[in-house]
């Protein structure tokens, strides 16, 4: 392979934060041939199946979710990965909890490990936020609605970690009428009210 053409692979790639999709790279025109050469000699690295990084491409706290949000692009980031996202809890996600319409796939990941949970139409697609890590945009429940869904699905996380999540979000500044839209959207008001007029 011509050495202008590795350049101008790395190129592009470096000005994408070291990592890219394959199909975001065909688009770029990179040839795939060429993404399996570079990651044959070690000169790119496929960090999950579809994903490719240079090897010197620094790891940050995010890159699990950046990979979800490569892979996943119908998946919204919520429950404690979303409370970890906006610094609303004191726990570490074993597993990034990705939110999915009723009617999607399965997603076929074999990393990062993956919570998955399936919501109506009105509870996905309300209070989604999209946030910009490096140039890949992360779909992410916001602050108000990532504790609702803890309310909602309290059974499967815990009751204290909802709990914490509602003191911390209230210290922060979330305001009580935004948590009970919320509510009435995921059918926990009647739980969410008696926390809420306990700790407001």
């Amino acid at each position: 392979m011509k050495s202008t053409t590795i350049d101008k692979t790395i190129q592009i790639f470096q000005q994408h934060s070291g990592r890219m999709r394959t199909s975001e790279a065909i688009r770029l025109g990179i040839a795939p041939r060429t993404l399996y050469a570079l990651r044959d000699s070690g000169q790119i690295k496929e960090i999950t199946r579809g994903v490719y990084q240079l090897p010197d491409t620094p790891l940050d706290e995010q890159t699990d979710l950046v990979q979800v949000a490569l892979r996943i692009p119908k998946g919204a980031i919520c429950l404690i990965s979303a409370l970890a996202f906006h610094n609303l809890t004191t726990q570490i996600p074993h597993a990034v909890h990705v939110a999915l319409p009723l009617a999607a796939e399965k997603p076929r990941l074999t990393y990062p490990p993956l919570r998955l949970f399936w919501l109506s139409p009105s509870a996905y697609q309300a209070g989604i936020e999209e946030h910009k890590i490096g140039d890949v945009t992360l779909r992410i429940y916001g602050r108000e609605k990532t504790i609702v869904d803890c309310f909602k699905f309290r059974n499967k996380i815990g009751l204290e970690i909802a709990l914490e999540a509602l003191r911390e979000g209230l210290r922060q500044g979330c305001t009580p009428a935004t948590l009970m839209e919320y509510a009435r959207i995921d059918r926990v008001e009647r739980i969410l009210r008696p926390y809420l007029e306990a700790l407001a």
